[in-house]
Order: C-alpha cells, then sequence, then structure tokens
C-alpha cells in the first residue's frame, strides 16, 4: 500500500500504472493500489465498475472507510470477473448451502451421541437436499467408532449421498 500521492519509491499507484497515466499527490487510489499486486486488483475493478465510478464512490466514502470499499470493490470485481452471471452471489449461495448441510450433519451427530449415550434407538435417515442423492447401504455393524469415521468420510466426500439404518443380518 502507498500513502499520498505516488507509490512508495516514487512509482506510480497501480490504479494508474493500469491506466498508463502519472499518479498525481492526492490520488484517490495510491493508498489501496500498490504498483505490484494492485494493478491486477484494479484491472479487476476497471473491468466490472470503470475508474470514474469507482473514483466516485471512494470520493463519497469517509476516508475511515475506504479501506473497507476497496476490499469490497475488489473482491466483487474479482467475483463478477470469474463468474459473470452470479458474481459474489454464486459463492453467497455455495456457502449457504454448505451451512446447511452443516447444520443437518451436526443434528444427526448430536441425535446420534444421545441415542449412543442413552441406548434409544438410531436417529432417522438424513438426506441432502439434492434429487440426485444416492443411497448408501450399510454392512457395517453399528460399532461405534468405525461407523462413525466412515459416516463422516462419505458425508465429507460424497455430499450427495444419504444413508440408510443398517439392515438386519
Amino acid at each position: 500500500m502507498s500513502h499520498g500521492g505516488a507509490a512508495v519509491g516514487g512509482g506510480p499507484c497501480g490504479a494508474c500504472k493500469f491506466l498508463r497515466r502519472k499518479c498525481v499527490k492526492g490520488c484517490i487510489f495510491a493508498p489501496y493500489f500498490d504498483s505490484d499486486q494492485g494493478t491486477a486488483h484494479f484491472a479487476a475493478v476497471h473491468k466490472v465498475f470503470g475508474a470514474s465510478n469507482a473514483s466516485k464512490l471512494l470520493l463519497r466514502v469517509p476516508a475511515h472507510c475506504r479501506l473497507d470499499a476497496v476490499i469490497t470493490l475488489c473482491y466483487e470485481a474479482l467475483a463478477r470477473v470469474r463468474d459473470p452471471v452470479y458474481g459474489c452471489v454464486g459463492h453467497i449461495f455455495t456457502l449457504q448451502q454448505q451451512v446447511v448441510n452443516l447444520q443437518a450433519e451436526l443434528a444427526y451427530t448430536q441425535a446420534r451421541i444421545s441415542t449412543l449415550q442413552g441406548g434409544l434407538p438410531p436417529p432417522p435417515v438424513i438426506s441432502s437436499s439434492s434429487d440426485t442423492a444416492v443411497a448408501v447401504d450399510q454392512e457395517i455393524e453399528d460399532d461405534g467408532d468405525l461407523h462413525s469415521l466412515a459416516r463422516e468420510y462419505v458425508s465429507t466426500y460424497f455430499p450427495g449421498v444419504r444413508f440408510r439404518p443398517p439392515t438386519p443380518h
């Protein structure tokens, strides 16, 4: 990060370097886009928002909040470059689905622990919210750690798999 006008060392900031212009004292971009990595980040911001719009936005934000604004602009711009249709919303949806899956796994694990402690019958079958879930028959006797380890492995590496209770022999 540079401070003031031109980047530390006298060269232009990453934004001015990308725009091929002289970095003047008081450049709005200089404190946030260094001449190394800042150029790539500014390229994404410029492609998505435009230099003029980014400059106007930063001028409207109080100085103590500008770093957060630049981080957000960069994140959203890079996400939009990676996924032009959904941008960062696609990542948010993915994270929300992970939360739902982890909550279901946690509920199942808590129910399983309570059944092992209380001697109650096993909890009901859990299933993924996916319509393409594949059922897995469990041939393993309920021998605690091995069973839990297998269940954890399958749920981690095969997210569309649902479990059925073991069939009696």
